[in-house]
């Protein structure tokens, strides 16, 4: 990906962290929020799906609490972001709202995205969300999570966000330029790096781990972030938010910030990542029509073409789709467990209500969730 291929892409994720949000700590800046909405609402005019992960919660707390140093007891934090998300999610609402645009709050733990059904619930959802033209704002679930199951901070999770919903960029909106082949702050003949590839050995060394009183990154962690995202073929953008109209420009392929490209094309990264990274749980035999309906057509795998279930997996966990022959075909991530599987198995779609008592997914296997044996 190239900075004009920007121009093309449909679905980002975007990221504010805590110094542009509330301007180094005075709590949440209501006019600079507003002014970042606005850029968000004209690329949704462009046809961009826009979903942000939002730092704040924290900072906003203090200030609500009357707290001036960010606390290090884990229960205080927690509180802080208990208080701080009300404010920071009606501001979002609020402005969103003038552009006629709904928004919704989504917390999430690393669980969420460790455990394979809550990681498809969690997709289903901001899928969803995002079809209905709404904006999901995302963090992390400060007030539950511990530190064992912490993202650790929002540029991570970020990146897995792109991760979970196949986003095509990641913007991460910072108060720097961008990536410098050196500390700006120390060394003023630092150069920014425009473009790099995401593989590039150099790029974690040139970036600074020390972050501001308030987040938990500094530049290191938007360079490890952008290699997570990467995972999923996201191209990732470090632009400085105090740039005036960044996404815009970014969006219209102004050479700003910097840009780390991915060395695979998302649908191949997925792909590759479900063949070979996870391990299947159970069978599918599919009949000769579902078998030429996946392989050739390139579709979703329907119930109705499965005439056999074998193992024992649960709802989002990888199972091996084969021929009557026992020829694998296909592996993909299962919308129901075996035995719901083996309830509706050679049924049609509509009768899944009838048959479970609730209403899922029309498919076993989504097409987006499934991956082709090549031979």
């Amino acid at each position: 990906m190239d900075r004009q291929a920007l121009t093309r892409t449909k679905r980002w994720v975007i990221k504010l962290g805590s110094a542009l949000l509330t301007n180094d700590g005075s709590g949440l800046n209501q006019a600079e929020l507003a002014k970042w909405v606005a850029q968000m609402v004209e690329l949704r005019k462009h046809g961009i799906e826009i979903i942000i992960v939002s730092s704040g919660a924290v900072a906003e707390g203090m200030k609500r609490l009357g707290w001036l140093a960010r606390p290090s007891a884990l229960h205080e934090l927690q509180a802080a972001a208990a208080v701080g998300q009300m404010g920071l999610v009606q501001a979002y609402e609020s402005e969103f709202a003038k552009s006629g645009l709904h928004t919704a709050q989504i917390l999430m733990t690393h669980d969420d995205l460790s455990n394979r059904a809550r990681y498809l619930n969690a997709r289903n959802t901001i899928q969803t969300l995002v079809s209905h033209g709404v904006i999901p704002i995302i963090n992390e679930n400060d007030t539950v999570v511990t530190d064992e199951i912490r993202f650790g901070d929002n540029d991570t999770l970020a990146a897995l966000t792109a991760n979970l919903i196949g986003a095509e960029v990641l913007v991460i909106l910072t108060d720097q330029q961008g990536l410098y082949d050196a500390n700006p702050r120390e060394n003023p003949q630092a150069k920014l790096i425009e473009q790099a590839q995401v593989s590039r050995k150099d790029i974690e060394a040139m970036a600074s781990p020390e972050g501001g009183a308030l987040g938990r990154g500094g530049m290191y962690t938007k360079v490890m972030a952008a290699k997570r995202a990467a995972r999923s073929g996201t191209a990732t953008l470090i632009a400085s938010g105090r740039e005036p109209n960044v996404l815009p420009r970014l969006f219209a392929a102004e050479n700003l910030g910097t840009l780390l490209v991915p060395d695979l094309e998302p649908m191949k990264a997925r792909k590759q990542w479900l063949a070979g990274h996870l391990q299947a749980r159970g069978y599918l035999t599919l009949d000769a029509g579902a078998v030429k309906v996946v392989m050739q057509q390139g579709r979703s795998l329907l119930p109705v073409g499965v005439i056999k279930v074998d193992g024992q997996f649960k709802r989002g966990e990888l199972v091996i789709c084969q021929d009557e022959n026992g020829r694998e075909i296909a592996r993909g991530l299962a919308n129901y467990d075996h035995n719901e599987a083996h309830k509706i198995l050679r049924q049609p779609s509509h009768k899944i209500l009838e048959l479970l008592g609730y209403e899922g997914d029309e498919s076993l296997i989504h097409r987006d969730n499934m991956v082709l044996v090549e031979y």
